[in-house]
């Protein structure tokens, strides 16, 4: 998947495509490979959400919250709706 320079460039299937495969390494990269990919997605995750948590929001969720793909991807919808910034671009 090319990584977009805004999150509201994303439908939100596409950005939880993106958080999943981050997640479960659905195409089998490894070593190097695998470290690079997970680096730019990280990267570009803490960049476009503009979370303040950064990458911990994919790492340490609050306690009792869901820790799947898709609760990452609510809280960051959550959180963006609270604070006036843009969301998903419609499907």
């Amino acid at each position: 998947m090319t990584l977009k320079s805004k999150l509201e460039e994303y439908t939100e299937d596409e950005f939880l495509s993106l958080i999943t495969e981050l997640y479960e390494n659905r195409e089998g990269r490894s070593g190097a490979e695998l470290e690079r990919f997970r680096d730019n997605i990280v990267f570009n995750f803490r960049r476009i959400t503009e979370h303040p948590d950064g990458a911990d929001v994919l790492t340490r969720p609050p306690a009792g919250s869901d820790k799947s793909p898709q609760g990452v991807v609510n809280r960051i919808k959550e959180w963006r709706a609270a604070n006036g910034k843009p969301g998903f671009k419609p499907a």
